[in-house]
């Protein structure tokens, strides 16, 4: 690319907001910046499974992180020739005739609204949701605005329209209210059948179609920035707002992955296995996501089925936080690591279940908890605690790759970035061995991803091959013959006692729901 400028991308995370600048013709971070830097973002929790946060606040780290590339003097925001947005997926922002919230955004992790899907898939039909929407109607944005009208009316009786958490970014930047019809798959408020906006769901739930502001587009010009965006962040007016994804999606385009059979993967506090493919499927029990992906097309279908384990790398910080507490000298995770690798593979049998946060989806909603099983006090060391953690956090993340093989999705790369659980050697090793697929590391992050993303959209990249011609691999971790199949019985070992736990987690909530039957009775 011989093209002068720069590319701004920000994405929009629950713990932080991250800005990256890319120079267009390079395709090299020239600048980036971390807002909060120091501590993690508040989640305010005013009622037991509630979440939420205030879409100000996100505003306000935009601001700062925007302040910290224009202080480190690396570039000229006049530059700058396009930005693109990741967010956090499934929030609800509500805004008035103003465009100003009206209350705090209910977040990806809020469980209010689960009983709202279950009804909603019983009364509309199975079939039907699955059918037309690809899962249940769930905890996702469309229940999670259907609770704000059952239980507070007041603010749902002012919404102007509603949004995603990238939206209302966009809309500080633009002026102007907008969302993408990735975005309403995302909220389950795309008819896949239909190829259109889920109306019957907005039906059933009671809300008005004008509630949702106009589709844009996820590659393409979405608006410009504003006046009073460009006074207040230095950027350009006039500049495009040309690229809008939720973050797995994005990270997924980070790592250009974009065609089926590709998979991209992270492993953070949560483990997140995203896998592109042409075909709509649905999984029967409903344990994973289908969205469309950022390269949809209707002449060309990309859909991205995306499975999420809140118990990975909330498992290897809890060990971390415990062994630290029993010495005067804490713990790094290297440290972690290296003694992991002490111990042999597989653990001597020594097998532990990463599920001590909240509810799985891919264990069909049921919160069995983490546990482990096995443990042989005369043989079992601390080195064996830690490497079986990391086993059982492959096991887990394998499981849902499993379900999405079983949807015909046949990976044939897995992608992820040079950070979090993936910076483990063993883990990696693990993972592409238990996978039976090389692992490709890469040197990028999701604002890498928003940057990329505008030039495509904004037509400074003739495609994704043009934009993402400079990524490279850092790292490729290739299965391991020698111990492939040790890992395989591991792993059946490890589906046999997770499976007798949901056995077990399903007959206890049976017996209680019977327990109180006979006591309403």
């Amino acid at each position: 690319m011989s093209i002068d400028g720069y590319l701004l991308g920000y994405d929009i995370g629950s713990s932080s907001v991250k800005a990256a600048v890319i120079e267009i013709s390079t395709g090299q971070v020239v600048a980036s910046a971390t807002s909060p830097d120091s501590f993690e973002l508040e989640i305010l929790s005013p009622e037991p499974g509630f979440a939420e946060q205030h879409p100000q606040t996100w505003w306000a780290h935009v601001q700062d992180a925007t302040s910290q590339l224009k202080s480190c003097g690396k570039i000229s925001f006049d530059d700058i020739r396009a930005v693109g947005i990741s967010y956090q997926m499934h929030g609800l922002v509500m805004v008035d005739k103003k465009l100003e919230p009206l209350a705090p955004s209910i977040i990806w992790c809020d469980s209010r609204a689960v009983e709202i899907g279950q009804r909603a898939l019983m009364e509309l039909g199975e079939q039907k949701c699955m059918n037309h929407l690809l899962n249940s109607p769930g905890n996702f944005t469309a229940s999670k605005l259907k609770w704000v009208a059952d239980n507070q009316k007041n603010i749902f009786d002012n919404i102007h329209c509603f949004m995603l958490p990238g939206d209302y970014i966009a809309l500080k930047l633009t002026g102007s209210a907008s969302t993408t019809a990735s975005g309403l798959s995302e909220g389950i408020l795309w008819d896949f059948l239909e190829n259109k906006r889920a109306d019957f769901l907005l039906e059933h739930y009671g809300i008005a179609p004008a509630l949702i502001p106009q589709i844009v587009p996820t590659f393409g010009i979405q608006g410009t920035i504003s006046k009073e965006a460009s006074s207040v962040l230095g950027l350009p007016e006039g500049i495009p707002v040309s690229y809008r994804a939720g973050d797995q999606p994005n990270n997924a385009l980070s790592l250009n992955v974009l065609q089926p059979g590709e998979i991209a993967a992270t492993a953070g506090t949560s483990g997140v296995v995203y896998g592109v493919t042409d075909k709509a499927s649905y999984d029967n029990e409903g344990r994973v996501n289908t969205f469309l992906h950022v390269n949809n097309r209707s002449d060309s279908p990309r859909l991205g089925i995306l499975l999420c384990v809140n118990g990975t790398g909330i498992l290897n910080r809890w060990f971390k936080t415990l062994l630290g507490s029993w010495s005067s000298d804490p713990i790094s995770y290297a440290q972690m690591d290296q003694e992991a690798e002490t111990a042999p593979p597989c653990s001597n049998r020594l097998r532990i279940l990463p599920f001590g946060n909240g509810a799985e989806r891919t264990l069909g909603n049921l919160a069995i908890n983490a546990s482990i099983h096995n443990i042989d006090l005369t043989r079992h060391t601390r080195a064996h605690l830690l490497r079986a953690a990391q086993e059982g956090i492959v096991f887990a993340m394998m499981n849902g790759i499993d379900i999405m093989r079983s949807m015909g999705v046949k990976n044939s790369v897995i992608r992820a970035g040079d950070a979090n659980m993936f910076k483990s050697r063993l883990f990696t090793q693990v993972f592409a061995t238990v996978a039976g697929n090389a692992v490709e590391l890469y040197n990028t992050d999701g604002a890498q991803g928003a940057a990329r993303g505008a030039g495509i959209g904004a037509g400074i990249y003739k495609n994704a091959s043009e934009a993402f011609s400079d990524l490279r691999v850092i790292r490729q971790i290739e299965p391991d013959r020698e111990t492939g199949s040790q890992y395989i019985d591991a792993y059946n070992e490890w589906l046999e006692i997770c499976n007798s736990r949901i056995k077990q987690e399903k007959e206890n909530l049976l017996s209680q729901n019977k327990d109180e039957m006979c006591t309403v009775s």
